[in-house]
Formats: C-alpha cells, structure tokens, sequence
C-alpha cells in the first residue's frame, strides 16, 4: 500500500508561484511513475503532468507548459510541482498520483492540496 501526501498549496496572486510536494510511502517509490491531477470546482479532474521512475522524462498538459516543472527526489520518495505564473483558471485542488505498473494506471491518490489564484 502507497500512501500519498500532499502539501504546499495555499493563496497566492496572479501571476506568483507556489511549490507543491508530494510525500509516499513505502520501499518501492523509484518504480512508480507519478503524476499530478487537479479539479476545480464543478469540473473533472484533470492531468497536468507526470514524470517517469527515474526523473528523466516527463509530460505536461498544454494549458501548464512553460509554467509548470514536475520532478522527483526518489532518494527522500517525493515528487514535486513548481507552478509559475499562475493563473485565475489554475485554481483547483492538486493531488499526486502513482501508478507503480507504468500503463497510466494511476492505483494510487493523495487527499489533495488547495491552490488558490487571486486575479
């Protein structure tokens, strides 16, 4: 079992940035790709990245590219978003996701951290 916990969100102002993180648990983390999802309120969920076991590779959703970096530190089992130039449309609830098979399918969710952009 993975446990996920997410921290680092709060209010910040258009145009500022905010670093989430994301803690795991258990032995196996550098096997897992993770990924960060998102959902505003009254809207789905969505992908916005996610970054492969070893670091080297990731993938963000077009609405964050350039803004945002995800990356990993397998050594202390966190992943983490850098968000820059945040926007009013980023406001949502972010969650980390792991999927320890490597097919997309994401096993395991974190609670989710708020952020919030003032415009």
């Amino acid at each position: 079992q993975v446990q996920l916990v997410e921290s680092g969100g709060g209010l910040v102002q258009a145009g500022g940035s905010l670093r989430l993180s994301c803690a795991a648990s258990g032995r196996f983390f550098n096997n897992y790709v993770m990924a960060w999802f998102r959902q505003a309120p009254g809207k789905e969920r969505e992908f916005v990245a996610r970054i492969n076991q070893s670091g080297g590779y990731t993938y963000y959703a077009d609405s964050v590219k350039g803004r945002f970096t995800i990356s990993r530190d397998n050594a202390k089992n966190a992943v983490y978003l850098q968000m820059n130039s945040l926007k009013y449309e980023d406001t949502a609830v972010y969650v980390c996701a792991a999927d320890p098979s490597g097919t997309a399918v994401w096993n395991y969710w974190g609670q989710g951290t708020q952020v919030t952009v003032s415009s």
